[in-house]
């Protein structure tokens, strides 16, 4: 990693303040996401990394979601080889790409659509911590469980109206990864009954 006094003096400035907010509100025991939360004005559901952890070894889809990949009919298999996906990433390259204009431009359209749930505003820090913590842990390579393992919160926000608006620009995805992610996962979520909640009429 790239010692602090090498960065401008502004990012020096913001990005500790950031990540000592980012600490404080962490808790010294928060030292990865322990759930996913998905967001559209009031609604949210919340799937546990270890669902998606467990997807991702087994190829076995539980719980919440189990029924939203049911839903949308998604192969529960080929959803955790996307989870399970490397990229490979040099750490050095990475971390000093981060900390230009063009990465940080990045990392705040990013921080509007995942993001600390309590904690919005460190968003940034937290994306930068969550890659550059995942590069190394995966030996210069990041997959998407790799990245919620290195998260520095316990629950991470995914902006459902903020991915799909982002999702709309997109291009040159991957048609598997494009087909996935453009599906309408908020909609699947709402459709899935809360445990002990009234069935719809």
């Amino acid at each position: 990693m790239l010692p602090l006094s090498s960065l401008p003096s502004t990012t020096r400035v913001w990005g500790g303040a950031g990540l000592a907010m980012l600490l404080i509100l962490a808790g010294p025991a928060a030292r990865a996401a322990e759930q996913v939360v998905f967001v559209s004005g009031a609604f949210r559901r919340s799937i546990p990394v270890a669902d998606l952890e467990r997807l991702a070894r087994t190829g076995e889809a539980v719980g919440l979601l189990g029924d939203a990949l049911r839903l949308g009919g998604k192969d529960p298999a080929e959803v955790g080889k996307l989870l399970n996906h490397r990229v490979t990433l040099p750490l050095v390259q990475t971390t000093r790409l981060l900390s230009t204009r063009f990465g940080e431009n990045a990392l705040e359209r990013l921080s509007g659509i995942l993001y600390p749930l309590k904690a919005p505003p460190v968003g940034m820090v937290a994306l930068r911590s969550a890659t550059i913590l995942g590069i190394e842990a995966g030996s210069g390579t990041l997959s998407a469980v790799g990245f919620l393992r290195a998260y520095p919160n316990e629950e991470v926000a995914i902006n459902l109206p903020a991915l799909q608006s982002a999702l709309a620009g997109l291009s040159g995805m991957g048609h598997v990864v494009k087909e996935f992610l453009e599906s309408d996962l908020g909609s699947n979520l709402e459709r899935v009954q809360e445990p002990g909640s009234p069935a719809p009429p």
